[in-house]
């Protein structure tokens, strides 16, 4: 996730905790609508944010970049070849990979226009961007705001988009979307099962998955 270092840096163990347990089938219902996607991704991959490692040790994406230094050392840990720098500026010449992913970023940019100029800028011509993020209109989001709205040390800085602001943004820095994916239609308090991802936006899924392409290629 990229956002300030003072945000992540002193929650880094305990967010990272939460994926093997409150997170957990979560998580897993995440990775089962990413995975399928996987095959027909042209490399190299990045991931932008790769916050703790645990969606780029799932997936195999080997890269990846994130301010928060407190992250990276949790995510080296996990073999993954990291980077501290912001989505915003990435010190990678034009057209340098084939694939950026966005998993869960979204919320905590500062600037999500300028991540997605310059997720253009290093893509290469045919390349992909898939960009996970969480619904404000799903139940995990409503949660997260909730806790916001009392203070809490993460997600007082977050702010969720919905799928009409995350489509118009896109097309707006020259992307255009390919492929759309719903899950996690239960909620923080109801999730017992893994959940099969749906085609298409989806009204109530708290995780969307874009893929999306350069225009004009």
């Amino acid at each position: 996730m990229s956002t300030t270092d003072s945000v992540f840096d002193p929650l880094a163990e305990k967010y990272d905790t939460w994926y093997d347990t409150k997170g957990k089938t979560a998580f897993e219902t995440e990775l089962a609508a990413l995975r399928p996607l996987l095959p027909e991704l042209p490399g190299p991959w990045l991931e932008v944010g790769v916050g703790t490692g645990r969606f780029a040790q799932a997936l195999g994406i080997p890269s990846g970049i994130d301010p928060s230094e407190a992250l990276l050392a949790i995510a080296r840990g996990r073999g993954i070849n990291v980077l501290p720098c912001r989505g915003e500026k990435m010190p990678f010449e034009d057209g340098s990979f084939g694939t950026l992913f966005l998993l869960t970023t979204w919320a905590f940019l500062q600037d999500p226009g300028k991540v997605l100029t310059e997720c253009r800028r290093v893509l290469a011509d045919d390349g992909r961007l898939v960009n996970g993020y969480l619904d404000r209109d799903g139940k995990w989001a409503a949660g997260y705001m909730e806790k916001g709205k009392t203070g809490h040390p993460l997600f007082s800085h977050a702010r969720f988009p919905t799928f009409d602001e995350v489509e118009t943004a896109s097309q707006q820095t020259g992307f255009q979307i390919l492929k759309t994916f719903s899950t996690l239609f239960q909620g923080p308090d109801e999730t017992s099962s893994v959940e099969e991802p749906k085609q298409g936006y989806v009204p109530g899924a708290s995780f969307v998955v874009i893929v999306a392409s350069l225009s004009g290629s």
